[in-house]
């Protein structure tokens, strides 16, 4: 598994991260013992990077993962968090007290005095842009509240924004190859000043494993199925904000490329190397139900770099399937 440095920090993070959303909620139930064992399996497999937010299963994946890490005080992992989702989503909230507040259940529950790297779990983009924001976070990392902290963002401009900070380590935006949007002006823009790219959605919930069809169900309390409309919360983290049917038939061809190409990788590992195989990217944080799961994602990380004509291809189908209905948009 290759490492990278993330951002703007001195610590070494493994390409292939764990993204954890789905050990606390919204993606259909996960036992404790089937979460530690995914934690373990990523571990084992090279992962060092593992990403969590204090409302996923309302800090249940949190305590997971600080229960992990716990038991592994040699690892060198990175554990990043995020906060800013407890209240509603508008500047007033966004304030040192509620900072603080949200800071301290974390710490409780992550088992630490310093959290590693926290991130604004994609705040209104008033936030993003007020010097205050950033004047509070940095008194936090004087104080050792956090080591570092970052922007998890919505769209490219929000990026863009956060980027312009001198002290924002890192940024967290949906990329994968049926989001290409980052590609334009975030990814090189994050090169140029240092900051890191987390890679979030990288299978763009699943559907660029190509294990999907039109009649695939997805449990009731999985937001594959309450969120397509975007309801519940940002359409683009449920299929990249792509139309089911249509994510499905390029998905299908996106999985006929990869078999073409003679590589000797899944569709899904394939996708996951597109992205963190991209200049920028510190780290793809995908997620995953299972020890099955988590060790084909870590197997990501060795993914010798994608032949010329594969990538053509991929960008083809993109502009040809997907473009018109996300890009833009986002």
């Amino acid at each position: 598994m290759q490492q990278r440095i993330l951002g703007r920090t001195d610590r070494e993070v493994s390409v292939v991260g764990l993204g954890t959303w789905q050990l606390g909620a919204d993606w259909g139930e996960v036992t404790e013992t089937d979460a530690r064992e995914v934690l373990e399996a990523s571990a084992e497999a090279g992962v060092t990077f593992y990403d969590t937010a204090d409302v996923y299963g309302d800090g249940r994946s949190e305590q997971l993962v600080g229960r992990f890490v716990a038991a592994h005080p040699d690892a060198g992992f990175t554990v990043a968090t995020k906060m800013g989702r407890r209240e509603d989503q508008v500047p007033a909230n966004y304030v040192e007290a509620n900072f603080r507040a949200w800071l301290d259940r974390s710490r409780r529950n992550l088992g630490v005095d310093t959290i590693d790297l926290v991130q604004l779990h994609c705040p209104p983009s008033a936030v993003i842009d007020d010097d205050a924001t950033y004047d509070v976070l940095d008194r936090l990392v004087e104080e050792q509240v956090i080591a570092a902290y970052g922007v998890s963002v919505e769209t490219a401009a929000q990026a863009l924004s956060a980027i312009a900070r001198p002290h924002v380590a890192s940024v967290q935006i949906i990329l994968n190859a049926f989001r290409m949007k980052p590609l334009d002006e975030v990814l090189p823009a994050a090169e140029a000043a240092g900051a890191g790219i987390i890679a979030r959605v990288p299978l763009a919930s699943g559907l660029l494993s190509g294990k999907y069809g039109l009649d695939t169900t997805f449990a009731a309390d999985d937001h594959r199925t309450y969120n397509r409309d975007g309801s519940a919360f940002d359409v683009g983290e449920t299929f990249s904000g792509v139309d089911y049917a249509t994510g499905v038939e390029a998905a299908q061809e996106f999985t006929r490329m990869v078999k073409d190409s003679g590589l000797d990788a899944t569709a899904a590992q394939v996708a996951l190397a597109w992205v963190w195989q991209q200049p920028g990217v510190s780290t793809v944080i995908p997620g995953a139900r299972n020890v099955t799961q988590a060790q084909a994602n870590a197997a990501a990380g060795e993914v010798a770099p994608l032949p010329a004509a594969l990538l053509d291809l991929v960008s083809d189908l993109y502009d040809g399937r997907i473009r018109a209905q996300v890009h833009d948009r986002w």
